[in-house]
């Protein structure tokens, strides 16, 4: 029997990819190499990357159509080829990222993402270059407090790889998962395909160079927090509660979480958020309506700096919601304290670095 090549073509019309529901040489797949040295066939079939589910299974289905149209006797060489380069190794991922910052707190409703988003718009402000990303997977907000709701980030083509373009606005380049889920449909995702999305808006972004790479994690200690701290090597964190004893002790948490023999990221400090109330035609007047000085005395306590207070205007929930976050009007009191805050972050942040090296990434432990 004589082999040429349009008999493995043909075979391989027979052979269909799941991902495209088209046969592997319809599909653009089968790469312009069959090799035939009497009854022995080499080629390539190409898949999208490296992680393809589909990989092992087509190619089995490829080897066995051949002998099953071709002849059993048929030796089949199939080398798999990618479309993207493989995404860099965990400590590889962001190689332009200096500084990488997460913003945390022990419990919701402290206000963690409206800091987040006006401490990445002051760093902005003051020069630098950031981004943002909401790694709140259930319950993104990043896109509705920057005003993008209705922005989908593009894909690029960058070094051989498909790379997720971040949105940009105020100075910040922004990735979350709110752009790529239905805004009123609850996420119900099982922690791995959570985790699985969260290390592409990680690793297959173009984040390019970024003097501070801004965090905003969920509330408590869970599944992303970990994720995080397994995939890149964070600065530092920053802590943010209300005065509150509750929120306070749950605080406690939160910089325990970082700070345990484990984990060993710095905490950089403190952020008092809803520190006191100040009507916006009385400036001057300072009421603490949920306690006084809470942040503060635990800051001390803890020894870690107090980075901010920053105080509740009518004007700052209405601003997150309105997409145009406080920082963005410098002018205004809460303005002013943000622009306050990331001044000291850049302080904290360069002291840390000074002093501490670079964090070690979390290993994984397979052994449980």
């Amino acid at each position: 029997m004589t082999l040429y090549p349009k008999l493995i073509t043909d075979a391989l019309r027979q052979v269909i990819y799941p991902g495209t529901k088209k046969n592997i040489v319809e599909s653009g797949m089968l790469a312009d190499n069959i090799r035939i040295d009497g009854m022995k066939v080499s080629f390539s079939i190409i898949f999208p990357r490296d992680t393809d589910p589909f990989l092992k299974s087509t190619l089995k289905a490829a080897e066995a159509q051949i002998h099953y149209s071709v002849s059993k006797d048929v030796e089949v060489t199939i080398t798999p080829e990618f479309k993207s380069a493989p995404r860099p190794e965990v400590g590889n991922l962001l190689p332009g990222v200096k500084n990488i910052i997460a913003v945390s707190s022990g419990k919701g409703g402290v206000g963690k993402s409206t800091v987040s988003a006006n401490l990445a718009i002051a760093l902005a402000k003051l020069g630098y270059k950031v981004g943002l990303l909401d790694t709140d997977i259930f319950g993104p907000s990043m896109p509705k407090m920057f005003g993008v709701e209705d922005a989908r980030p593009c894909a690029v083509e960058k070094e051989d790889r498909q790379l997720i373009e971040p949105i940009e606005k105020y100075g910040v380049k922004l990735l979350s998962i709110g752009f790529f889920v239905n805004p009123d449909v609850a996420t119900l995702w099982r922690g791995g395909m959570a985790t699985a999305a969260l290390k592409q808006l990680i690793g297959d972004a173009d984040w390019g160079d970024l003097d501070y790479f801004i965090l905003d994690t969920p509330p408590g200690t869970s599944d992303i927090h970990l994720t995080l701290l397994q995939t890149i090597s964070i600065t530092g964190a920053v802590i943010v509660s209300t005065p509150q004893k509750v929120a306070l002790a749950d605080a406690v948490k939160g910089i325990d979480m970082y700070t345990n023999d484990k984990v060993n990221v710095p905490v950089l400090g403190l952020i008092e958020n809803m520190a006191y109330f100040t009507p916006a035609e009385l400036p001057n007047n300072k009421y603490y309506i949920f306690g006084k000085d809470g942040c503060k005395n635990l800051a001390k306590k803890m020894g870690v700096p107090l980075l901010a207070q920053i105080p509740i205007v009518q004007s700052i929930c209405e601003s997150g919601d309105n997409g145009a976050p406080a920082a963005t009007n410098p002018d205004s009191i809460t303005g002013q304290a943000f622009i306050s805050l990331a001044q000291s972050v850049v302080t904290v942040v360069n002291r840390r670095n000074k002093e501490h090296g670079k964090t070690k990434i979390v290993q994984v432990n397979n052994s449980h």
